[in-house]
């Protein structure tokens, strides 16, 4: 680090060993858990991400328990998190690690780039929090922060923003302690630098922020617009038979929630009423293999999913049958099925399916 540049990181790590939460991975250097919670807290605050790990901790002490459990049972534990992707890329490097490294984690930053689901944030903490190798994490965080204090306006999510960010951290990072400087860094824009309204009197660097000094911090970072969000329209069949029985079928393909499990589903361009889905060419084929008796609606108005890319206007449909097929799910058996939170808080609230 330039000695001119100092002063960052000697204040940064001042503030965070006064300042720190005492979060349970930060008690070990183990790249297991490390990179378990690193995957875990991708995308997800702290206070949310902290339960998952604990189940995960619990359930898979060790990244052979991990590796040799189902994609089920990893699913299911993840549900409620989102970004279901990373349930089952941390599924498939647990099992590289554990079947093809014997159990032991590549010990550098290019090493640990080579695993699924790893880019270059995740790989830079793991490798300087376990082997104090001086690679520097860029996250949201840590764009925020740097993007104030520096004054800069290049988009983060421009691939001039990535670079620029990426060398400006580097060259910041303490290398005499370089897993303490990145969990600082990124524990300064969780907590103090925050997203809006942060407390600018009492920061430890307001005599040099550039955006504090030049009234610019609402505006920084800057972030390139992004496409327009996508509307799509689910109607989602609820069989009911008078075996309490009800049907499931598994997501494929490379879409969202894939391999998690949901209600029999028509996608339509519009909201549906009950004449609507009824006179669908997709109902009706659906009508042909279950005998349905009746047909009404869940909730009259939709409930909107929000995802990052696409708002899902979603409806329960809830049709009573006589008897379903052999591939009929119990009702006491529903809540052991891996499904998006969408699916799962119609269950707890759908009185038939509630334990």
């Amino acid at each position: 680090m330039s000695k001119n540049l100092t002063w960052f990181s000697n204040q940064l790590i001042s503030w965070y060993l006064q300042n720190k939460r005492h979060l349970p991975w930060r008690e070990m250097d183990d790249p297991y858990t490390i990179w378990l919670s690193e995957i875990i807290l991708q995308q997800t605050r702290v206070a949310q991400g902290l339960p998952y790990f604990e189940k995960f901790t619990t359930h898979f002490p060790t990244v052979f328990d991990l590796a040799n459990a189902s994609e089920g049972e990893v699913l299911k534990l993840w549900q409620g998190l989102g970004y279901y992707s990373r349930a089952r890329n941390l599924h498939f490097t647990a099992k590289q690690v554990a079947y093809e490294l014997d159990g032991i984690f590549p010990e550098d930053h290019k090493g640990l780039l080579k695993l699924k689901g790893v880019g270059d944030y995740t790989a830079s903490a793991i490798a300087s929090i376990c082997y104090q190798e001086p690679t520097a994490v860029v996250d949201g965080n840590v764009y925020r922060v740097l993007s104030r204090i520096f004054g800069i306006q290049t988009p983060i999510n421009s691939t001039q923003g990535i670079s620029e960010f990426k060398k400006l951290a580097q060259s910041l990072i303490d290398t005499s302690q370089p897993g303490t400087f990145n969990q600082a860094i990124m524990e300064f824009g969780a907590r103090f630098c925050v997203p809006q309204n942060p407390n600018c009197n009492d920061c430890i660097f307001n005599i040099k922020c550039v955006a504090f000094h030049e009234n610019r911090v609402s505006q920084l970072p800057v972030k390139l617009k992004k496409a327009k969000v996508k509307k799509e329209y689910f109607n989602y069949l609820v069989c009911v038979s008078k075996d309490e029985e009800t049907l499931l079928e598994q997501r494929t393909g490379k879409g969202i929630w894939r391999n998690l499990f949901q209600f029999p589903l028509i996608e339509s361009n519009k909201k549906w009423n009950e004449k609507s889905l009824t006179n669908s060419q997709e109902f009706r084929a659906f009508s042909e293999k279950v005998n349905i008796q009746s047909v009404s609606i869940f909730n009259d108005k939709e409930i909107i999913h929000k995802l990052s890319h696409k708002h899902l206007f979603t409806t329960f449909w809830i049709l009573e049958t006589e008897d379903l097929s052999n591939e009929a799910i119990a009702f006491s058996e529903i809540h052991s099925f891996p499904v998006p939170v969408l699916i799962e808080n119609f269950i707890s609230n759908f009185e038939p399916f509630k334990k």
